[in-house]
């Protein structure tokens, strides 16, 4: 069984886009354990092409950081149709969101607007595990730009601190 969790950092307007820009001065222990916790429940990562490259260019030098022996040891999947190879440990191209919707386990997709985007459209996308930052910025990238309605369950709502707060969301079982 496949169950796709999407994890972001989002504003209060939904922008998802560059969160290294305006997320980083919140960050705290109860933060990382939020963080902690999804890696713990997830099977492999689904990344996007982008989000791929940024990530296999920092976390592999970061092995000794915190959560750095986690994300180079789990297994990433990566949506892409430019790449020819994915050499960051554990990594394997996927083609297309038929193959995705094709995989097993829990996946959990960091950052990939674009790709989280295909996922609702294709209504793959079972969970989210939101971060909230108290921040507006008026443009960029958003979470569900104009994805069709989707109906959710909160199953959780904690503060974290620094004034963000962390939202877990599942579909509902019996949609409107």
């Amino acid at each position: 069984m496949r169950t796709i969790v999407v994890s972001e950092f989002v504003t209060l307007d939904g922008v998802v886009e560059a969160p290294d820009q305006w997320s980083m001065s919140y960050w705290n222990d109860n933060i990382a354990q939020f963080k902690t916790e999804e890696m713990q429940e997830a099977d492999a990562l689904l990344l996007g092409r982008v989000t791929y490259d940024h990530f296999a260019a920092a976390w592999p030098a970061m092995i000794d950081e915190t959560g750095g022996k986690e994300m180079n040891g789990i297994r990433k999947w990566v949506v892409t149709s430019t790449l020819d190879t994915a050499d960051w440990a554990n990594s394997a191209i996927v083609r297309s969101l038929d193959e995705v919707a094709e995989l097993d386990g829990t996946l959990l997709v960091f950052g990939s607007p674009g790709l989280i985007q295909g996922l609702i459209e294709r209504d793959l996308v079972d969970a989210y595990r939101l971060l909230v930052y108290p921040v507006v910025l008026g443009r960029g990238k958003r979470l569900f730009g104009d994805a069709a309605r989707t109906n959710l369950d909160l199953i959780e709502a904690r503060d974290v601190g620094s004034g963000v707060g962390a939202l877990r969301y599942q579909r509902k079982a019996d949609a409107d």
